[in-house]
């Protein structure tokens, strides 16, 4: 599924180019921005719950045995996610023999008694205002403010996002301005500010500095 883009990249690289010269550098190093092809909203939300605290390789092989468990999946790939109803279904063992934690699998739960209710209505969200989506989704348990940014960065395409609580966006804080140690989530939101209304782009560009080391 293609990437949901809401605002234009070009404008926006402009924009935080000419605004900090230590993003332009980076913009010149990285390319342009690249955001994730994005997902069903309710598989996003799961796969958000399953990859919590876990390093990504671990994270895929837990991922691959849990699908597995709802049968093939697209094309007769190997798995697919679950239906709200499928989930509710599924008994302890099968999580705990695909590897998935006993608290994972209750916010998994969580998240599809919310659905099947009718409480979150996925098919709203796109038309909500940032504020109004985060609310919703951290309703949910397991489903904090990170979450939710993560959602509105790259399930909903929204441009001006700033999660100051990802690590990740402050570590690269420290890496391209030269800090000597990470921003507090405030410090990090002050340095962020310039890049209104394209902080969703900027904190992506953190990520690559972390993983350019520059």
């Amino acid at each position: 599924m293609a990437a949901r883009v809401r605002f234009s990249l070009a404008k926006a690289s402009r924009h935080l180019a000419a605004a900090d010269p230590v993003l332009a550098a980076l913009i010149e190093a990285h390319g342009p921005y690249t955001p994730r092809p994005a997902m069903d909203h309710y598989d996003s939300l799961l796969r958000t719950i399953l990859f919590q605290q876990l390093a990504g390789a671990a994270a895929r092989t837990i991922q691959r045995r849990w699908l597995a468990l709802y049968g093939d999946g697209p094309a007769g790939g190997e798995g697919r996610y679950p239906t709200p109803a499928e989930l509710l279904a599924t008994s302890d063992e099968a999580f705990r023999g695909a590897g998935v934690s006993r608290q994972k699998a209750g916010y998994m739960r969580d998240l599809a008694a919310h659905v099947v209710a009718g409480d979150l209505d996925l098919t709203a969200l796109d038309a909500l205002p940032d504020d109004e989506v985060t609310r919703r989704l951290v309703a949910v348990k397991g489903l904090g403010e990170w979450s939710a940014h993560m959602f509105l960065m790259f399930q909903l395409g929204r441009p001006d996002v700033l999660p100051t609580g990802d690590f990740g966006v402050r570590a690269g804080m420290r890496i391209a301005y030269g800090l000597a140690a990470p921003p507090t989530p405030a410090e990090a939101r002050a340095i962020g500010e310039r890049w209104a209304p394209y902080r969703s782009v900027g904190a992506w560009y953190m990520w690559r500095a972390v993983d350019g080391g520059a």
